[in-house]
């Protein structure tokens, strides 16, 4: 009777395992899946009307970046992955110059801007993605350059660090990041002062471009980190920086290439 007792209560408590271990997921999730970047874009980003007039209130010209990139090696036969591409603008410019680019934007709105474009120039050399920093999965031969801007600083700087990595992995050896951002180029005892020197070469018109109170909300709500946080982030992802611009002690250019020792 009392191994009756013992084969039965075995047999329970392995059916109570298996029942569990069928509700339990089969594998933990990435610890990107933890980061929403749909969220954090920003709700205008999102939206079509502020997507029309995106291009004219940020004033982009990307003829220096793609000098730069030209003057880095990056040509007809490359391929450049733009990584927050926002409407397309320096993914179109680029098609002219280089053999494959890939526009990548997490925003609906902007993506629908982008490949509407892309239909409209007729050009056959841009692929345009919907994904962001976390979720982009590169199809294809290594990259041989990566372009950024005004993108990153929408993620913490955990994640920062995290798409930064993720960006080496993508690119080959010795390949180029450009990387256009707000980046605050002072030390914390300094903020004040930067920020409002910034915020007194804002325009009055939105239209034209970003206003005294857009710039403050930019402050309050975004993720834009220091120049002594990011720099660290970019090394230690396996950049060397080539060059470094800032202007307003804000906007910040850096020229950076992968390192041949990085494990992909």
């Amino acid at each position: 009777m009392t191994a009756r007792f013992d084969e039965l209560a075995h047999a329970f408590r392995s059916w109570r395992l298996r029942r569990r271990a069928a509700r339990a997921p089969l594998a933990a999730p990435p610890v990107t899946a933890r980061c929403d970047e749909l969220a954090l874009a920003g709700p205008e980003h999102l939206d079509a009307g502020f997507v029309a007039g995106y291009d004219r209130k940020s004033g982009f010209d990307p003829t220096d970046d793609l000098r730069v990139l030209r003057d880095h090696g990056i040509g007809p036969a490359s391929t450049v992955v733009d990584l927050g591409a926002g409407t397309g603008a320096f993914a179109l410019a680029a098609a002219a110059a280089f053999g494959r680019v890939v526009a990548v934007d997490v925003s609906p709105a902007m993506v629908g801007t982008t490949r509407g474009r892309v239909r409209a120039a007729e050009v056959t050399n841009v692929e345009v993605v919907q994904a962001g920093f976390l979720s982009y999965e590169h199809a294809g031969t290594a990259a041989d350059a990566v372009y950024t801007r005004n993108a990153l600083h929408h993620l913490p700087d955990i994640w920062k660090a995290i798409a930064l990595d993720r960006i080496a992995r993508l690119l080959r050896p010795g390949g180029v990041l450009l990387v256009r951002d707000l980046v605050y180029d002072c030390s914390p005892s300094e903020f004040d002062s930067v920020v409002a020197h910034w915020l007194d070469g804002a325009v009055d018109d939105p239209e034209q471009g970003y206003t005294r109170a857009e710039l403050a909300e930019h402050v309050r709500t975004e993720h834009s980190t220091f120049r002594w946080l990011f720099e660290p982030m970019l090394t230690t992802a396996g950049f060397e920086i080539l060059d470094v611009g800032f202007r307003r002690r804000v906007y910040a250019s850096y020229t950076c290439v992968r390192g041949q020792s990085r494990k992909s």
